[in-house]
């Protein structure tokens, strides 16, 4: 359980950061306890990774619903305003350049030959396991993996400023 958890601890803390706003280690133990109580409900049909994004978005939301949020919120100074409108600008930078890049892969995915973009979609956006596309496009599992290698290498090249 150790190993599974410090795999994705990172992942935990950057959605936590994303929806709240700042890091917080409540909501990340509880996403910790949580996926230790329910895991007996985890089904392998889908990635494990997903399941906990879930959990800690959940808990997030929660949270961020809580009287305690909403007050601490509330509590603002003059010169808490005054940095959250500078935040506003460089978060508006963000978006622009997050826009850039994910243009940039989109055009790269489509330049893709059809077979390994069909593949890489289905995997990597829209979380099909290897058996699923195999099913999906009627071909031996093999040949998904080995499609998929060959467009995460293709995107490797095409990427490699971007990366």
């Amino acid at each position: 359980m150790k190993e599974i958890l410090t795999q994705y601890r990172n992942n935990i803390r950057k959605i936590i950061s994303n929806m709240t706003g700042s890091y917080n280690e409540d909501i990340e133990q509880e996403v910790y306890i949580r996926t230790y109580k329910h895991l007996d409900k985890y089904k392998e049909s889908g990635k494990f990774k997903s399941w906990i994004s879930t959990i800690t978005a959940n808990l997030c939301r929660d949270y961020m619903k809580s009287s305690y949020f909403k007050h601490s919120q509330n509590a603002v100074t003059d010169e808490d305003n005054i940095i959250q409108i500078k935040d506003e600008r460089e978060n508006i930078e963000d978006v622009l350049i997050r826009k850039q890049r994910q243009k940039q892969i989109i055009d790269a995915i489509n330049s893709l030959k059809p077979k390994f973009r069909e593949v890489i979609i289905m995997y990597e956006m829209k979380d099909m396991n290897y058996e699923e596309i195999s099913k999906k496009i009627n071909c031996p599992v093999g040949t998904v993996r080995s499609r998929l290698f060959n467009a995460r290498k293709e995107l490797s090249i095409i990427l490699k400023d971007l990366i």
